[in-house]
């Protein structure tokens, strides 16, 4: 009886000096949870673009029709927002060799503000890079350059027929 209460005073000496992330991985519970989208068991695919730790907010947003796409937007400490990563619905897109590959043409919206191939993380999470910020001094582009003159072309044919 007495080695009994000896021993529930050692153990609750032991928890009064541990954090609270000390109990929570003490805890069988604690120990086994998986981060929210590395099991691949999900309803959507997480394209990474900018690291989270650079904002201090987030917002989801729903993009077109419900459940295909959504952006997930972060307010930075400057009070500027920009896209931290998109979900795609698997019903939208397919894994094809470590590649995400966005089969639904409104997802392919997606892809005019990624630059580079989606590479696969772990489970649903992949990893792609934000399309370069092109500054203002530097436009028009020899690309808009070229659009421009075919457009004007487009209307001149236009008008002569």
């Amino acid at each position: 009886m007495t080695a009994a209460r000896k021993n529930i005073k050692k153990a609750q000496a032991k928890w009064k000096g541990m954090t609270k992330r000390q109990h929570s991985l003490a805890q069988p519970e604690g120990r086994a949870r998986k981060l929210p989208g590395t099991t691949g068991k999900g309803k959507f695919y997480r394209i990474e673009i900018r690291p989270k730790g650079q904002f201090v907010s987030f917002r989801n947003q729903d993009v077109g029709k419900k459940g295909g796409l959504e952006r997930l937007a972060g307010r930075r400490s400057s009070g500027s927002w920009d896209t931290v990563s998109w979900l795609v619905s698997k019903k939208d897109a397919h894994v094809k060799s470590g590649h995400l590959m966005i089969t639904d043409a409104k997802a392919r919206t997606v892809l005019k503000s990624i630059r580079g191939h989606i590479v696969h993380v772990k489970g649903d999470v992949f990893k792609a890079h934000p399309r370069k910020n092109v500054a203002e001094s530097a436009k028009p582009t020899p690309a808009m350059r070229r659009a421009q003159k075919k457009n004007i072309k487009k209307a001149q044919k236009s008008r002569w027929i």
